[in-house]
């Protein structure tokens, strides 16, 4: 696929155009995520289900920091390619590699020795500590093939080419649910199984990615003499990939505070727990493409010096998002038991139970991350990473302090109030902050046309 400039043209069209492929692709990749779960919850039981279900958290919390260190880099690369400064887009591709070697390589190391004393840490139930354990450390093996997936994805997507690396990732997800159902569904493998699918799903769509560029796309392809690491740029990087990684490592830190409370209500509200984090993800995805969409067109655009475009590409990307959560919000409400029977078996009814009354709160919730989302786009286009941070950091503190206030209360429907307090709060922090960082930074209140 040629690169996108997406300076010029339509702007509905170029940022439509760059989310659905992520929509498309991430949920392939939340796909074989709930495959595991409803592999598991049928073929092995509940306990497995839980298993899965708390260690997720911590899983999102590696795999979340390094898509923040890499959507930072991301930035910097849109904005090379914006300008049209191919030479230091190269060299921003080979600091960004030389780092997460090192980087991943250490995150497999601090996981398979603290995963025990953090479970503990968690209060997760003595019966099912040990498989929890074994599943996760198999899963931080994978860390490597996620960090070097996700640079070379972001590379491609700052040069508009949304399509291709997600692409690969949902053939890497088909490939894992066959897995999955060829040897915990036909044979009857273990938990174990279900963590080294996953990896070698996450190694699949790492090396497909790697091989396109090297086969396609000579805009990105690095020679070895072109491997070093450029202390400039590695400084501008970690700026922004830092507090990019601390801003997304902050909600599945959430989650994880969060499921100690929830793991103090039993196996049943665990499970249900799991099941509807899985609908969750699946609802607020497309939110987050859109979001990303946003950053792109926003980075490459301020890399171009075309501010006004800017404003017009932010304003209909927030259209997108309001349009979204009237269609998901309907699916919500109309589909959730039937959601939620795919992950248990007709005797657990209660898991059920718990997920529907949360989920019938919830679809009307959701319109909160959509507007969210969209505000933090805009300001990692703008490389203003420090307000994703704090607003991010402020939605999260107030979701666990409720949680922690609610759920002895009312359950399971507390976590979903939580969820609606944090939102409403992050955005009467970041609208009245935008319209001051625009007009400190001297944007035109009105548009005007190209």
């Amino acid at each position: 696929m040629a690169a996108v400039h997406m300076t010029e043209g339509s702007i509905s069209r170029h940022i439509i155009a760059y989310s659905v492929p992520l929509i498309l692709g991430n949920l392939f990749q939340l796909t074989y995520n709930a495959v595991d779960s409803i592999i598991v919850g049928r073929f092995i039981g509940k306990e497995a289900l839980a298993a899965v279900g708390t260690a997720s958290p911590v899983m999102n919390i590696i795999v979340l920091g390094i898509s923040g260190i890499c959507i930072g880099a991301s930035v910097i690369m849109s904005e090379f390619f914006g300008g049209k400064q191919y030479d230091l887009l190269k060299k921003e591709m080979s600091t960004t590699a030389i780092f997460g070697l090192f980087f991943s390589i250490f995150v497999v190391l601090l996981g398979i020795l603290f995963s025990p004393a953090l479970l503990r840490a968690l209060q997760v139930p003595e019966e099912i500590l040990g498989i929890t354990c074994l599943y996760l450390r198999i899963i931080f093996i994978g860390a490597p093939f996620t960090y070097f997936y996700n640079a070379v994805s972001a590379a491609l997507k700052s040069i508009g080419d949304s399509k291709t690396p997600l692409t690969f990732l949902m053939f890497s997800s088909i490939l894992n649910g066959v897995l999955d159902l060829i040897f915990i569904g036909g044979l009857g493998l273990g938990i174990v199984c279900s963590a080294v699918t996953t990896v070698i799903a996450e190694a699949t769509s790492a090396l497909l990615c790697i091989a396109y560029v090297y086969r396609k796309i000579p805009l990105l392809q690095l020679k070895p003499r072109e491997f070093t690491l450029d202390r400039r740029l590695l400084g501008r990087t970690i700026q922004y990939g830092s507090i990019t990684a601390l801003q997304q490592a902050c909600q599945p830190v959430g989650k994880l505070l969060i499921q100690g409370a929830v793991n103090t209500m039993g196996i049943d509200a665990i499970a249900s727990f799991n099941a509807v984090n899985r609908i969750d993800d699946y609802a607020c995805l497309p939110e987050q493409s859109i979001s990303n969409g946003i950053t792109t067109f926003t980075a490459q655009n301020r890399g171009a010096g075309k501010r006004e475009r800017i404003l017009k590409g932010f304003r209909t990307g927030l259209t997108l998002e309001f349009c979204y959560w009237i269609l998901i919000c309907v699916v919500t409400w109309l589909f959730k038991r039937p959601f939620m029977q795919l992950f248990v078996t007709e005797g657990d009814q209660q898991v059920v139970a718990l997920g529907c009354s949360y989920l019938s709160l919830m679809a009307v919730f959701y319109l909160f991350p959509g507007f969210t989302n969209g505000f933090q786009g805009f300001f990692r286009g703008m490389g203003n990473m420090s307000i994703t941070l704090l607003g991010t950091f402020i939605q999260t503190s107030l979701r666990v302090i409720f949680v922690y206030l609610l759920v002895p209360r009312i359950g399971m429907n507390g976590v979903a109030i939580a969820c609606a307090v944090g939102w409403s709060v992050m955005l009467l922090v970041e609208v009245p902050y935008c319209f001051y960082f625009l007009r400190k930074a001297g944007y035109p209140s009105k548009d005007r046309s190209d």
